[in-house]
């Protein structure tokens, strides 16, 4: 009590009216003007800010065109192989010679493309209808490769026609030649079963691969030109690899989408 008195005494004296009242401190002063700064900045960020987000999917280089798988219309042994693993066949090319008990039959391939995978060999025995070769179909010698990515079909309509994609292609080291560059030309309205992923790219194991976490929705993507470089089309470094890439080469992408407001506000 004697401490309480004490105290209530020296606030009524008349000689602490003139003290001048500190509110805070300097270095409160400070925090206090740090906050509301960060704030307000935090505030017009939100507003007229963006945040990018990519979506990543697995895919294939190609001519958008598909592939087919050639069969044997005959049963017998292959005796001769005529076209060559990678090369370019016109339409009704020999590719395989099969002797049978009636006699010695061509297998040709049906359209023109490139011969991308040689199944059949010299001694082996086929049945009729007989997966034999792939070929992609190829109309023009000058035709563009685009990529085919395959999509989570719950995410495929988040994919804007347009978008930017980064592609990082399995036979280039990214770290030294960067990604391919290319934009989204259209993108599919119905998932892709396996079978039909197989039948388009000639491949069942990349049909497997391709719908082993359900069923995808395909994308398009066209690849941007730069005749400057070696490969012809643009990569993020400046020259890109010292070599052209193939079709049928391995790649995933990152699809750039649309870029959305951080904080969408709700008005009542």
């Amino acid at each position: 009590m004697q401490f309480r008195q004490q105290a209530l005494s020296k606030l009524q004296s008349p000689e602490e009216i003139d003290l001048p009242v500190r509110f805070a401190r300097p270095q409160g002063w400070l925090v206090l003007t740090v906050t509301v700064l960060f704030v307000i900045a935090a505030s017009v960020w939100a507003v007229t800010g963006t945040v990018s987000s990519t979506l990543n999917a697995p895919g294939i280089l190609t001519h958008g065109q598909g592939s087919y798988i050639l069969q044997s219309p005959v049963a017998g042994q292959v005796t001769a192989v005529l076209a060559e693993e990678g090369k370019r066949v016109a339409a009704h090319t020999p590719v395989l010679r099969v002797r049978t008990a009636q006699g010695t039959t061509v297998v040709r391939t049906l359209a023109a493309g490139r011969l991308t995978t040689m199944v059949a060999t010299i001694g082996s025995v086929v049945t009729t209808g007989a997966d034999v070769a792939s070929v992609e179909r190829i109309a023009r010698t000058d035709d563009p490769l685009t990529a085919m990515l395959y999509v989570p079909a719950e995410s495929g309509a988040t994919v804007p026609v347009g978008a930017s994609v980064d592609l990082t292609v399995q036979s280039v080291p990214t770290q030294q030649y960067g990604v391919l560059r290319g934009r989204v030309k259209a993108v599919g309205r119905t998932a892709q079963s396996r079978q039909r992923i197989s039948t388009f790219l000639g491949s069942s194991q990349l049909g497997e691969e391709f719908s082993q976490h359900g069923q995808p929705v395909a994308v398009l993507v066209q690849l941007d030109a730069a005749p400057h470089s070696k490969s012809g089309y643009a990569w993020s470094t400046s020259d890109g690899p010292p070599y052209a890439v193939d079709s049928m080469t391995p790649a995933s992408g990152a699809v750039h989408l649309a870029a959305q407001h951080p904080i969408d506000w709700l008005l009542p």
